[in-house]
Order: C-alpha cells, then sequence, then structure tokens
C-alpha cells in the first residue's frame, strides 16, 4: 500500500501571458485530483508564526502562495518533507491524513488553499500525538 507521504507532490499549473500579464488558470478534477470544494487563504501572517498544525481525516489540499513565499512541512506519521512555495504557478497537493504546517510566510505572503471537502472542525486532528495514535491505526 502506498503510503501518504509517497502521494504528496510539488504541482505546476500552466502559465498563459503576454505583454499585459500572466494568468494562471486551476480546474477541479483537471489540473488537480479533486472536485473543488472550499478555498481559503492567509495573508498577513508573521514570519515567526506557524499555521496549520493538523492533520484532516478526509480533506485534500493543494496549497499555492499566489504571492510571497512560506514553506510547509509534511509529516505522514513516518516521513517529513519540506516544501517552498514561492511562485504563483507552484503548488503542493497534500492528501488526507497528512499533517501540515506552513510557516516563514514573506511579508507579502498569500496562501491559497483549495480543498475537496467544505469545512467541518471534526474531520481535524489538532494534537500531534493522538495524530501519531490514529495514523498509525489508519491504513
Amino acid at each position: 500500500m502506498m503510503k501518504q507521504a509517497d502521494k504528496i507532490k510539488e504541482v505546476f499549473f500552466r502559465e498563459n501571458g503576454d505583454e499585459r500579464g500572466k494568468l494562471v488558470a486551476i480546474e477541479g478534477l483537471k489540473d488537480i485530483p479533486f472536485e473543488i470544494k472550499r478555498i481559503f487563504y492567509i495573508y498577513a501572517a508573521s514570519s515567526d508564526v506557524i499555521r496549520g498544525c493538523h492533520a484532516n481525516r478526509y480533506s485534500e489540499f493543494i496549497l499555492i502562495n499566489i504571492c510571497g513565499s512560506s514553506k510547509v512541512k509534511v509529516n505522514d506519521g513516518m516521513t517529513e518533507k519540506i516544501f517552498i512555495l514561492d511562485k504563483p504557478c507552484k503548488g503542493i497537493y497534500i492528501p488526507n491524513m497528512v499533517w501540515k504546517e506552513m510557516y516563514d510566510f514573506s511579508p507579502d505572503s498569500v496562501l491559497l488553499a483549495v480543498t475537496n471537502k467544505p469545512y467541518d472542525a471534526h474531520e481535524y486532528i489538532r494534537n500531534y500525538k493522538d495524530y501519531l495514535k490514529e495514523v498509525n491505526n489508519f491504513e
């Protein structure tokens, strides 16, 4: 069985543009592997703030820094990876049951999150020790 860490990957979106500027279009089930159900973004976070610090039982994510930069640390209970998001045409795909932390935000950072589920507080695991217990019995 494939580990969740093996499913985490950088994704690159096609840039369209000319002398007027650039445009990136993202379509659910085409450019990303799920139907889009929710979009939110994080901005005005200082560089010493850590966001996320949770896993989701059912939600999958695409994270894109559409302005500025940030880092994303992901952990599936066994493997940890760090990604730098610094281009509006580059993102990261994070499957469900992966712990995520977003940090080191540049002053102009706008981190866009696209998910496959509407918000449901009950699907969040917000304590890392609880996450480790659950993820080790999940697969």
